[in-house]
C-alpha cells in the first residue's frame, strides 16, 4: 500500500532538499539519487531551468511524498519504486533528487522536482488530473512488486475519533522500536542488546537461532498481554533478528558519519596536505554546478593559505 501527495515549493529549494537529504534518515546518503542534477547542487541547476521558462507563476519545484505500510518492504526496493513513479511521472523531462525515509515505522520516499521542464522549458501543470495520475502510477507500481493498494471507498478520510484509536493502537509499537533503537545504540554486541532490552523491563524469546518454532525474535513490554515479533509485518523490516545483529556490528565497522563520494578525497586532506581541488575531472566536466562548488573552495583555500602567510610574516617582522 503507498500513500502519495504532492505540494508546491514556492521559496525554499534548497532547505527543503537539504532536509530530505538527511544522513541520518537515508542510511548516511545511501538512499539518494537524483536526476539531471546532483543533491548538492540542484538548487542552482533548479533556478537556472526557472529563469529560461516565461511563466513567473511563484512555484519552484514540487515536493512527492509516497509512504509506503509499516513492513511491507525493504528500504531499497521502496527507493527503486520512487525512482520509477518519478521516471514515468516526469517522463525524463524535470530534474529531480529523491530520498528514502528509514527512520519511521512506515519507509517513505521525497522526491522534489524542478517545477520548469529542461527540454521546453515550461512550468508543471498543478491540477487535480496529474495528482490522479501520479496516485494511478503509484498503484500500478505497488501492483507490479505484488505490494496493497488503497481501495477505493465512498470515505474521504478518518474522522478524528477513528484517527484517534488509530494512533493508540499504534503508538505503542512505536514506543517498543524507540525502546529496541535506544537498546541497540547503547550495546556493542548482541549479547548487551538482549541484556538492555531486558533491563528496560522487556520479556524477549527466540533470541537465538534455534529450533523452527524460534524462527522470529519476539519482545513483550511491561503490562502487555502478547509477544510481538521482530518481523517486517510487525516492527519493520530493521527490527529483525538478522537486522539487529547487522545494526549493532556495522556500528564497528562505520562508526563515523558516512560522507558522499564527490567530496570524499576532500574531506580526507589534512591541513598540511590540502591542496586546490583539480576540476578536471569528469564529475566536474559534466557538473557546471559542482565546478562551481569547487571553484568557490579553491578561493577559500587559497583565502586561507594567505591569510596565514600573512599572520606568519608579521610574526617574523615583530620579532625583528
Amino acid at each position: 500500500m503507498a500513500y502519495t501527495r504532492i505540494h508546491a515549493i514556492k521559496a525554499t529549494i534548497g532547505k527543503s532538499i537539504t532536509c530530505i537529504c538527511n544522513s541520518e534518515k537515508t542510511d548516511g546518503y545511501r538512499l539518494i539519487s537524483s536526476f539531471s542534477c546532483s543533491r548538492e547542487t540542484a538548487e542552482f541547476e533548479f533556478r537556472s531551468s526557472l529563469s529560461k521558462t516565461p511563466r513567473k507563476d511563484g512555484n519552484l519545484a514540487y515536493h512527492i511524498v509516497q509512504s509506503f505500510a509499516p513492513g511491507e518492504l525493504s528500504p531499497e526496493e521502496a527507493h527503486r519504486i520512487g525512482e520509477e513513479l518519478a521516471d514515468r511521472f516526469l517522463k525524463g523531462n524535470y530534474s529531480y533528487v529523491i530520498a528514502t525515509h528509514t527512520d519511521k515505522a512506515s519507509v517513505h520516499n521525497h522526491i522534489i522536482f524542478c517545477a520548469a521542464d529542461n527540454v521546453k522549458h515550461r512550468k508543471y501543470l498543478e491540477c487535480t488530473k496529474n495528482y490522479y495520475l501520479l496516485r494511478d502510477l503509484s498503484d500500478n507500481l505497488c501492483k507490479e512488486h505484488n505490494l496493497s493498494i488503497i481501495s477505493p471507498t465512498k470515505n474521504k478520510g478518518k474522522t478524528y475519533k477513528e484517527w484517534k484509536e488509530y494512533r493508540a493502537k499504534n503508538s505503542w509499537k512505536d514506543k517498543m522500536r524507540l525502546d529496541i533503537d535506544e537498546a541497540i545504540r547503547e550495546a556493542n554486541s548482541y549479547d548487551e542488546f538482549l541484556s538492555q532490552i531486558r533491563a528496560k523491563g522487556y520479556e524477549v524469546k527466540g533470541e537465538r537461532p534455534e529450533g523452527e518454532t524460534l524462527k522470529y525474535i519476539s519482545f513483550r513490554a511491561p503490562g502487555q498481554q502478547k509477544f510481538v515479533r521482530g518481523s517486517e509485518r510487525s516492527l519493520g523490516a530493521k527490527y529483525t533478528r538478522n537486522e539487529i545483529i547487522r545494526r549493532i556490528n556495522e556500528k564497528k565497522i562505520f562508526p563515523t558519519k558516512s560522507v558522499h563520494p564527490h567530496q570524499q578525497d576532500i574531506l580526507k586532506r589534512t591541513a598540511v596536505q590540502k591542496t586546490l581541488i583539480d576540476t578536471s575531472a569528469d564529475k566536474f566536466q559534466n557538473s557546471p554546478r559542482l565546478k562551481y562548488w569547487a571553484d568557490i573552495q579553491n578561493l577559500k583555500t587559497a583565502r586561507g593559505s594567505l591569510c596565514r602567510g600573512r599572520k606568519s610574516y608579521g610574526s617574523q617582522s615583530k620579532n625583528l
